[in-house]
C-alpha cells in the first residue's frame, strides 16, 4: 500500500511538471508599459505620457485626444495616464526616462531635440511655412519622417509631430526692424538653432526656464522674449512686455515619442493603432491651435498689449545666412529647406 502511494505521488508530480512545461496552467497577464510588453494580439497596456506644458495648454489637449483615440481604437485595451506640467521633469529628464523604458510616451519640444540630433534644426529655418496647414502637410513627408528616424539609435521611436504655435517676438520697448534688436537681451528657448538665429540679429539670447521668464522681464533682466501666443496669454506676459511683433518667423513643433522597445514589442495591429492615434491627435491639436490664433491676439490686445507686423523682407539676409549655415550641417536639413523654401 505504501509503495502504491509513493508511485501515485511520483506520477502526480511528473504530470505537474509536464503541465507547466507545456504552459497549460499559465495565464497571460497585462502587458504594462514598463518595457515588458509582449507582442501578441489582444494585449492590454497601461501607458504613461509626460510633457512640460500646463494642463490648460493645447499640448495637454493633444495628450487627452491621444488617450481617447488609443482607448477607442483598441476597444479599451490601451489606457493612458497623463503627467502634464513637467511632473516627470524637464524634456531632458523625460527623454532619459523614455530611453530607459520607465516612461512610455512623451511630447518633447523640437527645440530640445536639436541638441540630440542636428536634423531637427530644419524645422527652425525662418519663414519656411506660411500656415499651420503647410507645416502639418510637411510633417507627413519622407524627409520629415527621416528626421524622426535619427533618434532610433537612442532607444526612442519618434512617430509624429504636432504644432502649437508660430514664434513671435515680445519686447518691453517697441522694436520695428532687425536693426532695433541689436544689443537687446532676449529670452530664447534653449536650442542651438534658435540661439544662432537671434545672435545673427545681434541679440544676446538668454536661456531662462518658462516659470522664471515673467520675473526676468519684470525686473529688466531681459528686454523681451521669443514666445508663442498661447504661452503669452496663459502666463500674462502682456503685463511685462507691452509690444508684440507678430513675426511668425518659425513654427513650433512638438515631437511625439514612444519607447522603442515597447513599440517594437507590439503586434503590427497594435503598432498601427498607436500610429493612427498619434496622427489623429496631431491633426486635432494643430488645427485647433490654428483656430485659436485670432482669439489669442484679441485677448492680448484687450489686455493692453500692442500687436503689430514687421516686414518679412527685412529678415531676408538673416534667413539666407541661416539656410547656408544649417544646410551645411546635415544633408537632411538641406533636403528639408530645399523642399519647402
Amino acid at each position: 500500500m505504501k509503495l502504491a502511494r509513493n508511485f501515485l505521488l511520483v506520477f502526480m508530480l511528473l504530470g505537474s511538471v509536464l503541465l507547466v512545461a507545456c504552459g497549460g496552467g499559465s495565464e497571460k497577464g497585462s502587458a504594462e508599459s514598463n518595457g515588458s510588453s509582449g507582442s501578441g494580439e489582444g494585449e492590454t497596456y497601461e501607458f504613461k505620457l509626460g510633457h512640460i506644458a500646463p494642463p490648460d495648454h493645447i499640448w495637454n489637449e493633444a495628450a487627452e485626444k491621444l488617450a481617447e483615440e488609443l482607448d477607442e481604437r483598441s476597444d479599451g485595451r490601451m489606457t493612458m495616464e497623463l503627467y502634464p506640467g513637467g511632473q516627470l521633469g524637464s524634456d531632458a529628464d523625460m527623454v532619459q526616462q523614455l530611453e530607459s523604458g520607465s516612461l512610455d510616451f512623451g511630447f518633447i519640444t523640437n527645440a530640445f531635440l536639436t541638441s540630440k540630433s542636428d536634423a531637427f534644426s530644419a524645422w527652425f529655418a525662418p519663414y519656411l511655412f506660411d500656415s499651420y496647414e503647410d507645416a502639418l502637410a510637411a510633417s507627413d513627408t519622407d524627409v520629415a519622417k527621416d528626421i524622426l528616424a535619427t533618434l532610433d539609435d537612442d532607444g526612442l521611436k519618434a512617430l509624429d509631430y504636432f504644432f502649437s504655435g508660430h514664434r513671435t517676438m515680445m519686447f518691453s520697448e517697441k522694436v520695428e526692424s532687425p536693426e532695433d534688436i541689436k544689443g537687446l537681451t532676449l529670452r530664447v528657448t534653449p536650442s542651438p538653432a534658435l540661439e544662432d538665429w537671434y545672435r545673427s540679429l545681434g541679440a544676446s539670447p538668454e536661456s531662462i526656464s518658462l516659470p522664471d521668464v515673467y520675473q526676468a522681464a519684470q525686473t529688466g533682466v531681459i528686454d523681451g522674449m521669443e514666445m508663442d501666443l498661447d504661452a503669452a496669454v496663459t502666463s500674462n506676459f502682456n503685463e511685462v512686455t507691452g509690444y508684440g511683433a507678430m513675426t511668425n518667423h518659425m513654427v513650433w513643433p512638438s515631437v511625439m515619442i514612444i519607447n522603442k522597445d515597447l513599440f517594437e514589442g507590439m503586434s503590427e495591429e497594435d503598432q498601427e493603432i498607436v500610429e493612427d492615434s498619434m496622427a489623429a491627435a496631431s491633426e486635432f491639436a494643430t488645427m485647433k491651435r490654428a483656430e485659436q490664433e485670432d482669439e489669442f491676439m484679441d485677448t492680448l490686445t484687450e489686455r493692453g498689449m500692442e500687436l503689430y507686423d514687421m516686414d518679412t523682407a527685412l529678415f531676408d539676409e538673416y534667413t539666407e545666412e541661416f539656410d547656408e549655415k544649417y544646410k551645411a550641417l546635415d544633408p537632411l536639413i538641406e533636403e528639408f529647406i530645399d523642399e519647402f523654401r
